[in-house]
C-alpha cells in the first residue's frame, strides 16, 4: 500500500501493519495497515462496528493487539510509557466532564494533572469559544459546548496526535463547523489528526487521506478526490441554463457538441461534473450503506 503525505519532509508519528484484534471467537479487526505523519488528517471511515474505536483503543495503549505491530511516536504501543500521553489527545462522542465543577475548573484539573501553564487555559478557551462561559457549570452546557470543551481539554496540553472519535456526532451544522475549523487550524500548525467517522461528507472535507473500513476490514485507501474518481464509471454533467432549464447530460461526444454551443452562445449559467460521493463509494465496493 502506497502512503501518501502532503508535507515536504513530513515526520511518521503512526505506523500499523498487520493489525488484528479478537475477542474470543470475534474478529473486530483484521490486517490493518497504514502510516501518518504529522500536518495530516487522516479518516478512518466506516459504519458503527465496523472497528473505528477498537483501533483507536489498540493505538493509544488501552488495548493489546492479536496481531500485527503497532507504533506510536516511535514507541510501541504494547509499552506505552506515561510520556506518550502527554503528547497525545483524545475527543470522543461522549465527552466525560466534570459537570458540577467549572468550565475552568474541569481544564484545571487537566492542566495539573499535564503540568501545563495555567495561562494556557484561557488561550484554549477562548480558541474553542468558551470564554465567556469560563464560570458555568459544564453540566449546565449544551452538548456542543461540552464537545468544545473535550476539545480543549484534549489540546490544552498542545499534543502531536490528535485522536478524534465520531467527534461531531449529533452536534448542529453550525457547530460542527466551527470545530471543522478548529482541526484545520491544527492541522496547520503540524497536528497529526486520526478522525474516526461514519459521515463522509465530514470526511471529504477534512481528510487529506481516508481508508474505508469494513468489517474490521480496510476495503479502500488513497485520497477522498481519487476515490470519488476511481470510481467515476458513469460521467455526467449537470447544467443549468441561464433561461432556469437544468440539463443531466452524459459524457458522450454528441453532448460535448451540445455543451460547446451552450458555451458559445452564453446560455450556461453553471456547470458542475457528478462524481459520486465517498458515500457512494463506500455502497459500491461493500454493497451495504453505512446505517447497515
Amino acid at each position: 500500500m502506497t502512503t501518501l503525505h502532503f508535507n515536504s519532509n513530513p515526520k511518521e508519528l503512526l505506523n500499523l501493519q498487520n493489525i488484528g484484534k479478537k475477542f474470543g471467537d470475534y474478529t473486530a479487526i483484521q490486517d490493518i495497515s497504514f502510516k501518518i505523519h504529522e500536518g495530516e488528517i487522516f479518516g478512518f471511515l466506516g459504519p458503527s462496528g465496523a472497528g473505528k474505536t477498537t483501533t483507536i483503543k489498540i493505538l493509544t495503549g488501552q488495548l493489546l493487539q492479536s496481531q500485527g505491530i503497532a507504533s506510536i511516536l516511535g514507541n510501541n504501543t504494547k509499552n506505552i510509557g506515561e510520556e506518550i500521553y502527554e503528547q497525545i489527545g483524545l475527543v470522543t462522542d461522549t465527552v466525560g466532564v466534570y459537570e458540577r465543577l467549572t468550565v475552568q475548573e474541569n481544564l484545571n484539573i487537566f492542566a495539573n494533572i499535564l503540568k501545563v501553564d495555567k495561562q494556557e487555559i484561557d488561550k484554549v478557551l477562548k480558541r474553542v469559544g468558551l470564554y465567556e462561559n469560563r464560570k458555568q457549570k459544564a453540566g449546565k452546557l449544551s452538548k456542543g459546548q461540552k464537545q468544545r470543551l473535550g476539545l480543549a481539554r484534549a489540546v490544552l496540553h498542545k499534543p502531536k496526535i490528535l485522536f478524534l472519535d465520531e467527534p461531531t456526532s449529533g452536534l448542529d451544522p453550525a457547530t460542527a463547523k466551527h470545530i471543522h475549523s478548529m482541526f484545520l487550524e491544527l492541522k496547520k500548525e503540524g497536528v497529526a489528526i486520526f478522525l474516526t467517522t461514519h459521515n463522509m461528507d465530514e470526511a471529504t472535507k477534512l481528510c487529506d487521506i481516508v481508508a474505508l473500513l469494513n468489517e474490521g476490514h480496510i476495503v479502500e485507501y488513497g485520497t477522498p478526490k481519487e476515490l470519488c474518481l476511481r470510481y467515476n464509471d458513469q460521467k455526467s454533467y449537470n447544467i443549468t441554463l441561464t433561461n432556469g432549464d437544468t440539463l443531466l447530460l452524459e459524457d458522450t461526444v454528441e453532448n460535448y457538441s451540445k455543451i460547446n454551443d451552450y458555451f458559445f452562445n452564453e446560455k450556461i449559467a453553471s456547470i458542475h461534473s457528478n462524481e459520486p460521493t465517498l458515500e457512494d463509494v463506500f455502497i459500491k465496493v461493500t454493497g451495504r450503506s453505512l446505517e447497515s
